[in-house]
């Protein structure tokens, strides 16, 4: 038998073979938007639960950045990182690629398509706990389930009159918080993931609202259109630091 031939390159003109990195809770975000690009999109996603530890974090995207060949040793084009500025978890994070990344705080803009339109409801909303589907699929977000989980674990361990006061020293965090925002894409049926969120939202007593969100920025990372304002892309051996100078969030340097 002859051997299978495979192209050593994109078979269409102008297209990239690109590997994404992501955060797990971005998934169903990140399959739609490989899908609908005429890229050549891997996919490899990492643990919701490291966001928990931003240095565990730096240190799994540095390992994953790694690979630069797919499964048949063809060389990627670029890296693109499906995060934010996430706690600073990107800080010092290179690459023998190109590597992309949003300008973002966190998955919220990405959610929403935009940077600008996550600091404009920051500036004009306070207490905003951010829910989505892939949140609400990968980690038990605030509200009823949570906090009766949370209790039974700690009578378990420490006894009942313990308990109660870890839980008053665990949740006091939540009155920095009032409204519980869900984050639509139209293209998902989310009903069941709004109502999971209403439910939270009735518990905490916070204000429940539906926000609008967008494909369009992650979209746009997936099709390889990287402007200046809405993405940086780090050369090669360049590392990512953040900006403090404008609004830009961050930035790169070449740091030996």
């Amino acid at each position: 038998m002859m051997p299978e031939l495979l192209p050593d390159k994109c078979p269409l003109e102008g297209q990239k073979r690109l590997k994404l990195l992501c955060c797990e809770a971005l998934r169903r975000e990140a399959y739609l938007c490989a899908a609908r690009s005429r890229n050549i999109v891997d996919i490899q996603f990492l643990r919701r639960s490291l966001h928990d530890t931003p240095e565990k974090l730096n240190e799994t995207l540095a390992e994953a950045l790694a690979g630069t060949k797919d499964s048949e040793g063809n060389q990627y084009d670029a890296i693109l990182l499906g995060y934010g500025l996430c706690s600073n978890s990107v800080l010092g994070i290179r690459s023998e690629l190109p590597l992309v990344i949003t300008r973002a705080h966190d998955c919220a803009a990405i959610l929403l398509g935009s940077r600008h339109r996550y600091q404009e409801l920051f500036d004009s909303e306070k207490g905003i706990f951010w829910y989505s589907p892939g949140w609400i699929e990968t980690c038990l977000m605030p509200g009823q389930e949570k906090h009766e989980k949370m209790r039974q674990e700690y009578v378990e361990k420490f006894g009942e009159d313990n308990a109660e006061y870890l839980m008053e020293m665990e949740q006091s965090w939540i009155k920095e918080y009032s409204k519980a925002f869900f984050v639509k894409w139209p293209e998902f049926d989310t009903k069941e993931y709004e109502i999971y969120t209403q439910k939270c939202a009735e518990y905490l007593e916070w204000e429940y609202r539906k926000i609008e969100g967008s494909s369009k920025l992650f979209q746009k990372m997936l099709d390889a259109h990287w402007d200046e304002d809405e993405f940086l892309i780090v050369p090669p051996g360049e590392v990512i630091q953040e900006s403090v100078c404008d609004d830009k969030i961050m930035g790169s340097t070449d740091e030996n």
